[in-house]
């Protein structure tokens, strides 16, 4: 069953403009303009690979707000449920920089944003019954209380629903610090079917904090989650359900940018899921799509279409005509 508008899966945070330094930023580069944030690229990513996505959150009454919604309108994802603020609260903003290598330094101008002003009443009407999955991550809660709120309501409106909520951790250590995350993503992770977290996430949403990998993960299961998927930077991810785990190293690419590459994983993972594909085929999606992030230069730029999906299994020095 889907709704009437055929949406599969809703989104709900902030998304922001994003402006990219082509050089040091006190040297006054040419600076690249984009938008940004983990839920917004999420729902870009899933709409590129065929499936019917809203993004719930709240904008402010400028450009850089009406940049987000046609860009975002523009990768065919739902913005029906997307508030223009009229208090005057604007647009969150993120600055990148480049430093040496592949390091990147991120700077963001979210206080007071009318992204953190989202409430309850903006999201919980997109969630209508057939929607299959509710995406979260740990930032939204971050932002501020009633961003917190609408996140907690819109969780528990799609256990309501029987609508499979995702919680992806991404902890974010100049948003809160770790205390505070912890005491606000440990009931917000009882929701979860699907809980996403890096290795060093997994003590922000389980009750013994001090517990190994392992053993944190089975707890996780021992509480209720359906699948605890665990990723490791360059060193792969795993998914552990019931029947146990399995793993997958990622895909051998050249690395440009790896900010991004954990919303196209995810966003690949949640593609199988809609799918019904198994758990080894999902992984192995997920660790396709985030392969594309990191070998393109920007958020969400170089995510792939379905039909990009099998160009990595494609001979070296193969030339499509």
């Amino acid at each position: 069953m889907t709704t009437a508008s055929g949406i599969e899966i809703v989104t709900v945070g902030e998304a922001m403009a994003a402006l990219r330094a082509t050089g040091p930023i006190r040297l006054a580069p040419a600076m690249e303009l984009s938008v940004a944030g983990a839920e917004a690229n999420v729902a870009i990513g899933l709409s590129r690979l065929g499936h019917r996505v809203t993004w719930a959150g709240c904008l402010g009454d400028d450009e850089f707000g009406a940049l987000v919604l046609r860009t975002l309108r523009a990768e065919q994802v739902d913005v029906s449920h997307a508030r223009t603020d009229t208090d005057g609260r604007p647009t969150g903003l993120l600055v990148r920089e480049d430093g040496i290598g592949d390091l990147a330094k991120v700077r963001y101008y979210r206080s007071g944003s009318a992204g953190s002003s989202v409430r309850p009443d903006d999201v919980l009407p997109a969630l209508r019954p057939g929607v299959r999955i509710l995406h979260l991550t740990g930032i939204t809660p971050a932002l501020s209380s009633s961003a917190a709120h609408a996140a907690r309501a819109a969780a528990t409106r799609a256990r309501e629903l029987g609508t499979l909520v995702c919680l992806d951790v991404n902890y974010r250590a100049r948003l809160w610090p770790a205390g505070q995350a912890r005491e606000a993503l440990l009931p917000l992770a009882r929701t979860a079917d699907i809980l996403v977290a890096s290795a060093d996430e997994l003590h922000l949403v389980q009750d013994d904090p001090s517990l190994g990998e392992e053993e944190a993960v089975g707890a996780l299961l021992a509480q209720g989650r359906s699948e605890v998927v665990v990723t490791r930077g360059g060193d792969g991810a795993s998914v552990t359900t019931p029947g146990g785990t399995v793993s997958s190293p990622v895909r051998p690419v050249p690395v440009r940018d790896v900010i991004g590459a954990g919303d196209a994983f995810v966003a690949g993972y949640l593609s199988g899921f809609l799918d019904g594909l198994g758990v080894h085929e999902r992984l192995h999606r997920a660790t396709t799509t985030g392969a594309f992030a990191v070998t393109t230069r920007g958020d969400w730029e170089g995510l792939p279409t379905r039909a990009d999906l099998a160009l990595f299994d494609s001979p070296a020095g193969t030339t499509l005509r």
